[in-house]
């Protein structure tokens, strides 16, 4: 504008495709740097005269990186519904931090009684954790139920185990945690299929990035929201959702604070908590940041994480060779520089050399 000594109109696209998600922005930018500006994350129209007098200052289009966030996902969350036709959504509430951010932006999205979150407890499922899934039902006004997958996994554990035994193998350990897994991603399926809703994912990008995901259980659905949320910016999103609750369309905080607070867990096994199998979130989310969004190399991905290069070796191997399951995961709203999805085309398989 400057340089050409004429106004300037950028009209933006507003809302989302598929992974895609737009801001609106639109603007009209004169040669004084000065401009006026629709409201980023609306479709309203900007009617300007140039020939009128403007503001005295520009307007900020800037917002707070959990505001941006909390916008753009209830974006993505009413485009997709919309532009498929579907109205409601369902989703598996675990009492967990995830699953809880999750059905509060449902919830906001589609409305509260266009929700339905199911408790799937399992013999390791805590009380705390069943208490915790109920109360953010409540405080959402989702409908929610209680359909525990024990007297089905010990029917098909006890079907499989004399087979496994046969070809020399066991049902113990990780086969075990993931048969638990897709005996709930079955469940949802199940309903979406007899209902229409919706299956919502609820998994992270930390987790999808290094494969701490079940194929055909937890990774089950049409849309995975927080699939480019790093962990770390998950819980802070969470705190930032509750301490805006009034002016987010809740009544209080949606999020319980026991969901926040809580030692994250599968609870697939006895006592376990995601730290057995990853490092702490911090590290294991600067290690993502570098090696995906930013295309560090190991090296400096160990010198700004503050951590030794053998553990960033490990988990960038760790996140190359988690590709085969990102690539049938649900879809991925992007919000960063580098999402999965078709804004990362990488192999499945390749030999990789991490230098």
């Amino acid at each position: 504008a400057r340089r050409a000594g004429v106004p300037v109109c950028s009209l933006n696209a507003s809302g989302a495709n598929d992974d895609l998600v737009f801001d609106g922005d639109a603007c009209i930018v004169f040669p004084d740097g000065r401009a006026v500006r629709a409201s980023r994350w609306g479709s309203d129209a900007l009617v300007h005269d140039l020939g009128a007098a403007l503001p005295a200052s520009t307007a900020d289009a800037t917002q707070d990186p959990s505001a941006e966030r909390w916008d753009a996902l209830l974006a993505a969350m009413r485009g997709y519904f919309a532009k498929t036709g579907h109205t409601h959504a369902v989703l598996g509430l675990s009492g967990g931090i995830d699953s809880a951010l999750v059905g509060a932006l449902a919830a906001a999205a589609l409305g509260g009684d266009r929700v339905t979150g199911i408790l799937m407890p399992s013999r390791y499922s805590s009380e705390g954790s069943r208490s915790d899934a109920r109360e953010l039902a409540r405080r959402c006004g989702m409908k929610a139920f209680e359909l525990p997958i024990e007297p089905a996994h010990a029917m098909l554990a006890g079907h499989l185990e004399p087979h496994l035994r046969a070809a020399g193998a066991s049902l113990a350990g990780l086969a075990d945690e993931n048969l638990q897994s897709r005996l709930r991603g079955l469940q949802l399926m199940a309903f979406s299929n007899a209902t229409g809703a919706l299956v919502l994912a609820t998994g992270n990008k930390s987790e999808y990035a290094v494969g701490y995901s079940t194929l055909y259980g937890d990774m089950c659905g049409a849309l995975a929201p927080i699939g480019d949320i790093l962990k770390t910016d998950v819980w802070t999103l969470s705190r930032w959702v509750n301490a805006n609750h009034a002016a987010l369309g809740f009544a209080e905080p949606p999020i319980p604070e026991a969901s926040i607070e809580k030692v994250p867990s599968a609870e697939l096994r006895p006592d376990q908590t995601d730290q057995d199998s990853l490092p702490p979130y911090e590290t294991l989310d600067a290690i993502v940041r570098g090696w995906v969004e930013e295309e560090l190399d190991v090296e400096s991905i160990a010198r700004a994480a503050g951590c030794d290069r053998a553990v960033v070796q490990r988990w960038v191997q760790a996140i190359d060779r988690a590709q085969y399951k990102r690539a049938q995961a649900p879809v991925i709203p992007r919000l960063s520089a580098r999402a999965f999805g078709p804004g990362r085309r990488v192999p499945i398989v390749m030999r990789g050399h991490y230098i």
